[in-house]
């Protein structure tokens, strides 16, 4: 894994520097060893450190992830003159930076986190990728500028405080991450996705190098065209992203639902299927349960397959070490059988290509196909906001997957918001009027969730369904799943691709009408059409499912001593981030049956987990 982290300083060099730096650099206990270089007042730690110095310049270049595209934009350079050895990434960075400054980053492609140092012009560039897949964090304390590619890298840098930041901590409970520029440490921020930050002797500029944008010319002229240019830009983003990878590692993470499909189908026609190892998740629970979907799958296309069965032991495993390693709180409870999954993988291959973004932006979650529904209902108050709430509670509680009251609930507590924001109060743990936060750690809004009426500030000119499929790979995406992935990433040193986030997957797919992906509850049609003869009908026609795992169950039994401990009455009223009352009271109705607090109690308990980890 190649992270990084450093921090520039207004004086010169001491001991002292060199002592942080290391401290810095090693507090990912990343197995593969880091560099550290420091160019005046700046000091650079990294796994993936670049150094060039010319005659007008001296530059430092750090990368955590890859630049897909270095050969294409190298070919460009030369045409303009530029003399850059083959797979020079600081030669090619340097002249890029010379020719265009921070807007260079329009010319790159890839998943990544960048940070760059020119001793010339006193410049710090922060960067990250287009999509959200690789996470950076800055701040300036005092008289420093501290940055990384994790939190656990820049909370070793002595100026940096260890400050809950109450507005992060609401914004978790409410959304199951803390999307940027903000983090869950005062004085922390995170650099946007598709953004950069720009330090120049002090004075600091944020601006955006991307945006998703919204045509209102289609690509093509009917369905049947449209399936085949996907399938197109899959295939050479598939080939793009080959070019990185180890010839005698080739694995995939199989779902057996469409995107992990997809992506395996665009796969094998660039390689023998011999080659390439998939892997799946077994639960004993079948609602949960896909791994005779991704055998059928596997079977079906001649990879070597295997599947991991699951259970809550192991789950608690998993559990334990994740937050040994995951530096910020995330309350997607996925995020354990993906971590356990991942390194299962690791033990086979070192890289791994996944089916991530094909949901957000062909219309694969459930939340989607009820969103016509949601704006019916909220036409009728009194039966969206009285009658409905209490028939919900005559049904009964289940451990299911996505069980009837566990759906109902969801739906109805999303009612009393307006479009936008009821899609968030769907996938949120919390709602935003909670009284789960102590008073002391409540605080006030503007709106409930600011996070979304930030993005869609810039959407009002959009159709609703794709300004919906921005807010979901912003908020949900960016700051959730790829967050999820890049944790369990760095956590189990296997390494991951997600061809349907390229730039060109992701531009058509916006460009297309939205009746092409999803018409009542049919959701993803592009890429079944695009499928279709190339995977097995039933694999194409079944629902979805979702990526999950049996929580409910596991607090009532094997998760359940590890639940009680962290959420003590004294614990709680210690630490006083959460009213203690709330929570037993939670506790006490999913234990007996009487409710499903599944995603509440795993956003606390993570929460809790983590808090002791790295702040307490």
């Amino acid at each position: 894994m190649a992270n990084f982290a450093g921090f520039i300083k207004d004086s010169s060099a001491k001991d002292i520097d060199f002592q942080i730096l290391d401290k810095m650099a090693s507090a990912r206990q990343v197995p593969s060893k880091f560099q550290t270089k420091h160019l005046e007042s700046a000091f650079f730690a990294a796994h993936n450190l670049h150094f060039c110095e010319s005659a007008d310049a001296s530059m430092l270049i750090a990368i955590d992830g890859q630049i897909l595209n270095l050969a294409s934009v190298q070919n460009a350079l030369i045409e303009k003159g530029y003399q850059v050895t083959q797979g020079n990434i600081a030669q090619i960075i340097q002249a890029l930076w010379s020719l265009y400054g921070p807007l260079m980053l329009e010319h790159l492609d890839g998943d990544f986190a960048l940070a760059l140092w020119d001793l010339h012009s006193q410049t710090l560039l922060l960067a990250r990728d287009r999509m959200g897949q690789k996470p950076l964090f800055w701040g300036v304390f005092g008289k420093e500028t501290v940055f990384a590619s994790s939190l656990t890298s820049m909370l070793a840098h002595p100026e940096v405080p260890k400050r809950i930041d109450p507005t992060g901590l609401h914004r978790y409970l409410t959304l199951d991450c803390v999307p940027a520029p903000n983090s869950i440490f005062q004085g922390i921020k995170k650099v946007p996705p598709g953004a950069y930050v720009l330090i120049k002797q002090g004075n600091v500029t944020e601006g955006r190098y991307h945006d998703l944008v919204f045509s209102q010319q289609t690509a093509v002229d009917n369905f049947s065209e449209a399936s085949a240019l996907i399938w197109q830009a899959l295939l050479q983003s598939t080939k793009d992203h080959l070019q990185t990878w180890p010839s005698d590692s080739l694995g995939l993470l199989l779902s057996g639902g469409i995107d992990s499909s997809a992506v395996l189908v665009a796969l094998l026609q660039q390689t023998d299927a011999m080659s390439v190892k998939t892997f799946t998740l077994g639960f004993n629970d079948a609602s949960f349960d896909e791994s005779s979907h991704a055998q059928m799958v596997s079977s079906f296309l001649g990879t070597k397959h295997q599947t991991l069965q699951l259970d809550g032991m192991q789950a608690l495993q998993s559990l334990r070490r994740i937050v040994q390693t995951a530096d910020q709180p995330l309350a997607d409870s996925s995020l354990i059988p993906t971590y356990a999954l991942m390194s299962f993988a690791r033990q086979h291959v070192t890289k791994v290509f996944s089916g991530d973004g094909g949901d957000e932006f062909f219309y694969g979650y459930p939340t989607f196909s009820i969103d016509r529904l949601g704006q019916m209902a909220s036409y009728f108050p009194l039966l969206s906001r009285q009658i409905l709430p209490k028939l919900v509670t005559l049904l009964p509680a289940s451990e299911g997957n996505m069980s009837t009251r566990f759906k109902a609930e969801r739906f109805v507590r999303g009612l009393k918001y307006p479009r936008y924001h009821r899609h968030f109060a769907w996938l949120g743990s919390f709602a935003p009027d909670s009284d789960v936060l102590s008073p002391e750690f409540k605080t006030a809004t503007s709106s409930p969730y600011p996070d979304v009426d930030f993005w869609a500030a810039n959407l009002e000119s959009w159709p609703p369904m794709k300004a919906l499929s921005v807010l979901y790979a912003r908020l949900y995406l960016a700051e959730v799943v790829l967050t999820k992935v890049d944790m369990s990433s760095k956590g189990t040193g296997l390494e991951v691709s997600a061809p349907l986030l390229n730039q060109n997957v992701v531009d058509l797919a916006l460009s297309m009408p939205v009746r092409w992906s999803i018409s009542g509850s049919t959701t993803k049609k592009l890429l079944r059409r695009m499928l279709r003869g190339r995977l097995p009908d039933s694999i194409l026609d079944r629902p979805k499912k979702g990526f999950g795992a049996p929580m409910a169950h596991w607090f009532r039994t094997d998760l359940k001593p590890l639940l009680m401990d962290h959420l003590t009455t004294s614990r709680l009223v210690k630490e006083g981030f959460f009213n203690a009352k709330v929570v037993n009271q939670m506790i006490d109705a999913h234990m007996s049956y009487k409710a499903d607090y599944r995603k509440e109690l795993y956003s606390l308990l993570f929460f809790e987990m983590w808090l002791s980890r790295w702040v307490l």
